[in-house]
Order: structure tokens, then C-alpha cells, then sequence
């Protein structure tokens, strides 16, 4: 028989556990406890405790049934109980065993604070201001939080953070004030603010799982994917049942290239919650990814069964490139594109699948209406300074000059395995992927961000402002070194295969050519190109994701085609022979000549599978996901002449650079 002050020690001990987070451990030292003392109420309520904190509703109100059974005047386990009821919706199950709490201890605000919602569930609302007033009174706090809580609701957010404030220069340890406030700075755009109060409250609540998720999404948002999986997984581990964490998981495994444990994840939301819309249209991107595309097909459906106001379905379908929509799906998202209420995102992606639903029917000026119509409210949406970016480039030049990037190279890492694709998006980069992940010691990952993140890294703890890439001028070949390793270990994880040779396809990685050239000399670099009109023209019928906000714009795409093409030339002159340029329209005009010239040039040797690269079963993050997995054709050269009365200002932009692709202009004449 265990002594009274073992039993006292050993509850302390698991009460412990539960508050830094450790709730595996508390439970299991619960239910030895109860296996040596069947009736010992108190660790039967805890482990009822624990079950709620899990979300397992139904394992907590058996353990807390017992509880009462066993000791009647027991407060807290009917505190308990009622609040597993109202997480059920079964208000009126709830409210008299809070009633009975707040007449055997009138002390316990909580139990107050779940009645009043309890009685505001069952229309009860002078009785339910009662109850929260009582709540309040016993915390002040609380009371505070909840007014502060009410100004955020109605948009008055320097009310409610000043509130929340004065909650923690009282009290510098209330984790829902800290969380709050984090989320303010995150909804304003203080990224860096967000994490540190995010990071406080996990550090004062460990197992708080809304702001484990909140973390989770900050990281995510930073590109931060490994810490933000990391830091997601642990919300589910902690609330098995939490759509939120399951679905929030799911979202960032997918930008993570981490396919399968997303398409896992979407379906484990789904299981939980079978009508997620959200869900669903996730596990839609995620199966076309990986070429399952009747599967993503019937998803998208259903998500515009559950949810057929939402644009972006209709444009996953649309985007699918090798699918046609129906005459009726045309006819739908025309009648929703006239109702009010539509908000700018959805309307913009409905504008964008009608223009591809007409092109493919070949009534390209319908089309056309639908496409200006769709990247003029995209642009309005869109933050882009094209002068910003001219001097940007005109920086990156001044700094990478002949004389800097000879006496720096040869200095980074010397790591062999990154194979670089860049350029202006759709413009062949994916089938130049496709073509290499095709062979047996390469694999293709995903449009990475961290060449530019590592370059971020020289801009921090500056006090005199020289940020990338004047600080590169300091540099000595410890510091190039260094930063090609930190990009090497951020690209680990996305390196699922084992191979020797990895593809980072970013395409806007092309003004940092110099700086990939410097950080991992070994490295090969790809200019994946295309004929300018037919370059600038498909990244304005393509609605991007997120990111490309240059393309929503005739006039920003043609001058951004012209950075490309200055920025291009610079590392040619510069570095000469180091880039491989490969002309899309080469690619689809002489095949296996171009594909031999990217094996000689990443020194691989020939494999014929290469030559098969729609063979080749492997996720494809990109528009062109669907086409990649086709023989190769020439359908889509020269598309620009079908849209060619609606482009004079396009060709007048361009027109410096067309004369030297003129050798293209004959195909498909």
C-alpha cells in the first residue's frame, strides 16, 4: 500500500509534468496511481484534466463521471465536467454541473466564466452577463482581456493592445495578453515581434497549443519550414483531434516539398472534419503534385461542392493545364463573378479560369477581356516597384564586377551536388528539371528560397546599413564558405532520395548568379530562357500563388524581361562560360541534342532516361506539372501570336531584345 504522503508526492510530481507541458508523462503516471488506488479521486480528476487538454472529450467525462461518483462535493472535477460538455454543444447538460461547482466554491472564476457562455448558449443572456460578471470580479484580469478581446474584434487594434499591456505590466506571465499581442504584430507585418511574443507564451504554457500554432505559421510565413514542421507536429501530438494544428501541419508540409507527409496530413484533417473545404482543396494541389491527377480532380470537386463561391478550385482545375472545364463550370463562375459580396482573391481566380476556359475553346478575345480584367485587380492587390528593382540590379552589377568576382572565386564551399535552375518563370525551367530528375543521381526538390534568405543573413546585426551585396566586399573564404553551408543545410531537408546531385529551381534566383557562383562554386547553373512574347505573355495568363508580382502588368513584365535579360548578360560577361543557357524553343525543336548538351554540362553521365522524362514518376511542384508528364511538343511556341492585337504595348517594351531571338521566329510561322 502506497503511503498518503507518497501519493501526495507522486500527484504533485504529475501536476508538475502537466505545466511545463509533459503531458504524456503525467498521464502515465495517472493511470499507474489509479491501477494501485482505483478510488483515489484525485488523480482520476487529473487524468480527466489531461483528457480535456487532449481534446479526448469522451475519455475525460468517463474518468470525471467516476470522480463524482466517488466524491459528490468535489468542486473542480464538476468545473470540469461542464466545460467537456460545452466543447460538445451540450450546453444544457453543462450548465447545472457549473451551477453546482460555483455552489460548492464560489472562488472558481473559471467556473463562472464557463457558465455565463453556457447560459449565453441556451439564450439565457441576462443570467449569462451575471455569470460572467461574477467571473470578472473574482479577475479583474480577465475582464480586462475580454474588453481588450472585444476592441480587436471591431477592428479597434491600438485599444486592444494598449489593454493588453497593462494586463502584463501587471502581470508580465498572462500568456493569452502575450499571445494577443503577438498576433497584432503579426497581422501588421512585425514578423520578428510575432515570433518573440509567440516563443514567450509556448515558454510559459508549453502544452498551449493555439500558440504553438501561431509560432508555427510565423515560422512557416519566414520560410523557416523544418522549425515551423517541427513546432506543428507537437501541436498534434498534443491535440490528436485539432483540425487547426492537423490542417496548419498539411499547409506547411506542402511549401516544404514535402509531398506525401502533406498529402498524409490533409487526409488525417478530413478524417476529423470530412467537409474541410480548405482541406481538400490542399489535398487537390497536393495530388496533382504528385500526378495523381483524376484523384486531384474529384478533390477540387468536392470542394466546390462544399464551398462554391471560392474562385481558387475553379483555377486549380483550370490550372491543371491538360483539363478543360465544362460549358456549365463556365457558366457558374460567370453568375458568381456578377454577385456582390465576392471578395477581390476569389474573384480574380474565377477571372483567371474563364480566360482559360475561352482560350481553350479558341475565342481568344473573350479571353483577353477576362485576362485584363483578372490581372488589373491582381495588380491593385500587388505590391511592386519595377525602379526598385532596376536598382537592386544596378547594385548586384556594380559590386560584381570582372575584377571582385575573379579574386573571390574559387573561395566558398566545395560541395558539388546543387544544380541551379533560373530564369523568368514559364519559361521551360520545369522540363529542364524533369529532364535531369530523370536520372538516377539527381533529384529534383522544389523552387527553393534560401539563396536569398542566406544573402539576407549578411543584412543582420549592421548598425552602418551596408547590407548584400556591397557586404560582400568584406568577405573572406571562411565567411564565403560558411554562407555555402548554411544554404547546403537549409536545403537538407528537402533532400528525400539520397542522391549525389540535387535541383534548386527557383527561377527568381537569377540575380544572384555572382552570389551562388561565390558561395558554391562547384555548383551548375542553368538559364532556363524562352522567346520574349511567349515568356512575358504566359507569365500573364498564369495567376501565381504567391510571389511573381511583376507579371500582373504588361508594361512591369516587359521591363522585368529586360532586367532579366541586362542581368543575364552582366553574368556572361563576368563569368563567362559558367551558366548553361538553354532556349526553350531548342529544347522542343532538336530534343535529345539540348538534353545531351544539360548531361555534358552538369557532368553526368548519359542515361536514356533522361531522354523519357514524362516516364519519370515524381512530384512537380510547378504550373507546368501536368505537361511535363507529356511527350514533348511544340504547341505552345509562338502562343503569343493568338493574343498578338492585344500586345503592341508588350512588343514596344521589348522591342531591344527581339532582334536577337529572331533565329526563333520561324517556328511554327
Amino acid at each position: 500500500m502506497v503511503s498518503a504522503a507518497a501519493q501526495k508526492a507522486t500527484f504533485k510530481e504529475a501536476i508538475g509534468l502537466v505545466g511545463q507541458g509533459q503531458v504524456d508523462q503525467a498521464e502515465e503516471i495517472c493511470r499507474i496511481a489509479i491501477e494501485e488506488d482505483p478510488q483515489n479521486v484525485n488523480f482520476l480528476a487529473l487524468l480527466g484534466a489531461i483528457q480535456i487538454k487532449r481534446k479526448h472529450f469522451k475519455d475525460a467525462e468517463k474518468w470525471l463521471l467516476q470522480v463524482l461518483d466517488l466524491a459528490p462535493t468535489f468542486a473542480k472535477p464538476h468545473e470540469d465536467l461542464g466545460i467537456v460538455l460545452l466543447q460538445q454543444n451540450r450546453a444544457d447538460e453543462a450548465v447545472p454541473l457549473l451551477q453546482k461547482a460555483t455552489r460548492l466554491d464560489p472562488s472558481l472564476e473559471l467556473a463562472w466564466l464557463n457558465l455565463g457562455k453556457g447560459l449565453a448558449m441556451l439564450g439565457k443572456g441576462k443570467e449569462a452577463d451575471e455569470a460572467f460578471e461574477k467571473s470578472f470580479s473574482l479577475n479583474p484580469e480577465r475582464k480586462k482581456l475580454a474588453h481588450a478581446a472585444e476592441h480587436q474584434k471591431a477592428g479597434r487594434v491600438e485599444d486592444a493592445a494598449q489593454l493588453y499591456k497593462e494586463v502584463l505590466h501587471d502581470n508580465p506571465e498572462n500568456v493569452d495578453a502575450t499571445r494577443m499581442l503577438g498576433i497584432i504584430a503579426y497581422a501588421a507585418g512585425d514578423i520578428d515581434e510575432a515570433e518573440r511574443l509567440f516563443r514567450r507564451t509556448v515558454k510559459l504554457a508549453p502544452d498551449f497549443v493555439n500558440a504553438i500554432i501561431d509560432l508555427g505559421k510565423v515560422l512557416k510565413e519566414q520560410n523557416r519550414f523544418e522549425e515551423a514542421i517541427e513546432c506543428l507536429r507537437r501541436a498534434t501530438k498534443l491535440e490528436p483531434t485539432s483540425v487547426k494544428a492537423h490542417y496548419q501541419l498539411a499547409s506547411t508540409l506542402s511549401p516544404a516539398a514535402l509531398n506525401y507527409e502533406a498529402i498524409e496530413s490533409y487526409e488525417r484533417v478530413l478524417e476529423i472534419r470530412p467537409r474541410h473545404a480548405g482541406a481538400k482543396l490542399g489535398l487537390g494541389h497536393m495530388l496533382k503534385t504528385v500526378g495523381r491527377q483524376e484523384e486531384a480532380v474529384k478533390a477540387y470537386r468536392d470542394c466546390i461542392e462544399l464551398k462554391p463561391d471560392k474562385g481558387e478550385t475553379y483555377w486549380s482545375l483550370a490550372n491543371l493545364k491538360t483539363y478543360t472545364l465544362t460549358d456549365e463550370d463556365i457558366h457558374e463562375m460567370e453568375s458568381w463573378i456578377e454577385k456582390e459580396g465576392i471578395g477581390d482573391e476569389s474573384r480574380v481566380n474565377f477571372l483567371f479560369a474563364l480566360a482559360k476556359a475561352y482560350e481553350d475553346k479558341g475565342e481568344f478575345d473573350r479571353a483577353w477581356e477576362y485576362y485584363g480584367e483578372g490581372n488589373s485587380t491582381r495588380r491593385m492587390l500587388e505590391h511592386y516597384d519595377p525602379v526598385a528593382t532596376e536598382v537592386k540590379n544596378d547594385a548586384i552589377i556594380e559590386v560584381f564586377s570582372k575584377d571582385f568576382v575573379e579574386r573571390s572565386s574559387g573561395l566558398g564551399h566545395p560541395d558539388h551536388a546543387p544544380i541551379f535552375v533560373v530564369g523568368l518563370p514559364r519559361s521551360g525551367s520545369t522540363l529542364i528539371e524533369q529532364i535531369l530528375a530523370s536520372h538516377s543521381t539527381v533529384e529534383g526538390t522544389a523552387e527553393l528560397p534560401y539563396v536569398n534568405q542566406v544573402a539576407r543573413t549578411l543584412d543582420l546585426n549592421r548598425a552602418d546599413g551596408i547590407n548584400y551585396p556591397e557586404a560582400l566586399l568584406e568577405l573572406e573564404e571562411k565567411h564565403f564558405k560558411a554562407l555555402g553551408k548554411d544554404y547546403l543545410d537549409r536545403a537538407q531537408m528537402h533532400r528525400l532520395e539520397g542522391t549525389s546531385r540535387f535541383i534548386d529551381k527557383m527561377p527568381n534566383n537569377f540575380p544572384s548568379v555572382g552570389f551562388i557562383h561565390l558561395m558554391l562554386p562547384n555548383a551548375k547553373i542553368i538559364d532556363a530562357r524562352r522567346y520574349p512574347l511567349d515568356s512575358c505573355l504566359s507569365c500573364y495568363r498564369q495567376l501565381f500563388g504567391r510571389g511573381q508580382p511583376f507579371t500582373y502588368d504588361l508594361t512591369d513584365i516587359g521591363e522585368y524581361f529586360l532586367q532579366y535579360q541586362r542581368m543575364m548578360d552582366h553574368w556572361h560577361e563576368v563569368l563567362p562560360g559558367r551558366v548553361l543557357t538553354v532556349q526553350y524553343e531548342d529544347v522542343v525543336t532538336d530534343f535529345e541534342t539540348q538534353v545531351r548538351r544539360l548531361i555534358d554540362y552538369c557532368e553526368l553521365p548519359w542515361e536514356d532516361a533522361c531522354l523519357r522524362f514524362h516516364d519519370t514518376d515524381r512530384p512537380v511542384r510547378t504550373a507546368s506539372s501536368e505537361q511535363v508528364r507529356q511527350p514533348i511538343y511544340t504547341k505552345s511556341v509562338h502562343f503569343w501570336r493568338n493574343h498578338a492585337k492585344h500586345l503592341d504595348e508588350l512588343i514596344e517594351v521589348l522591342q531591344p531584345v527581339l532582334d536577337r531571338y529572331k533565329q526563333y521566329e520561324h517556328i511554327n510561322a
